[in-house]
């Protein structure tokens, strides 16, 4: 895809500027100068929801944090098993060019009756919430070890980490998305899980994405640092 991008929309928020562009039939989005995701390469948003729910004994109720372009909503509402999908975002654009441009490329998703859209930030919301979930799926930014915006961090801290174990359910499974190796990042979930399991995605061009798994959370959470 050589083509020269054509802008759709960009917009301006507290955390920077995010853009919608458009490259032959496919759409971008661009955060901060950065490219985020495009509707041309979901396998691995859709492998960290499909390897979640396989390992999860009943995934009824899902939470994903990060709607992207809807891939991994699409993938989980095609589990028949899963009940309901809550998806946190914190960009007002993004949720609207799912609505919007973005629509057919995830099934509009959005429309499904099992769909819960969250307008929020990740984070504080978990802190907040007594919502509980069999699987929570992350992708937020572009993983531990390069967030575009610093806020993120905190997702991947003790305080993250420790808010997602207490919206698992029994048997629950948490993963992360990660566009590179984080060794450091599966350490430090080994000292919150008893089971961290790494998966690797080939790209076509670069390095390969990664989804790291983790279950079985330890019986005491305490504070670490990474």
């Amino acid at each position: 895809m050589n083509q020269a991008p054509e802008i759709i929309e960009r917009s301006r928020t507290d955390r920077g500027d995010i853009q919608l562009q458009k490259r032959e039939d496919h759409f971008e989005i661009i955060y901060n100068g950065t490219f985020l995701m495009a509707t041309y390469n979901g396998e691995s948003e859709r492998l960290l929801v499909r390897s979640a729910l396989k390992k999860c004994k009943h995934p009824q109720r899902v939470l994903i944090g990060g709607l992207g372009v809807g891939f991994s909503l699409e993938e989980a509402l095609s589990d028949p098993e899963v009940g309901r999908v809550d998806v946190v975002e914190i960009e007002e654009a993004i949720i609207r060019w799912n609505r919007e441009q973005l629509a057919p490329y995830s099934g509009y998703a959005l429309d499904n009756p099992r769909t819960n859209v969250i307008h929020a930030d990740l984070v504080p919301w978990m802190s907040e919430t007594d919502a509980s979930y069999d699987a929570i799926c992350l992708d937020i930014d572009n993983g531990p070890d390069w967030t575009v915006s610093e806020s993120n961090t905190g997702l991947y801290s003790d305080q993250g980490i420790n808010a997602v174990i207490r919206l698992l359910r029994p048997h629950g499974v948490v993963s992360y998305w990660s566009a590179t190796a984080s060794p450091a990042f599966v350490d430090y979930l080994k000292l919150f899980f008893d089971e961290v399991e790494v998966l690797s995605i080939p790209q076509l061009r670069g390095e390969p994405d990664y989804v790291y798994l983790a279950a079985s959370p330890k019986r005491k959470q305490d504070s670490f640092s990474l």
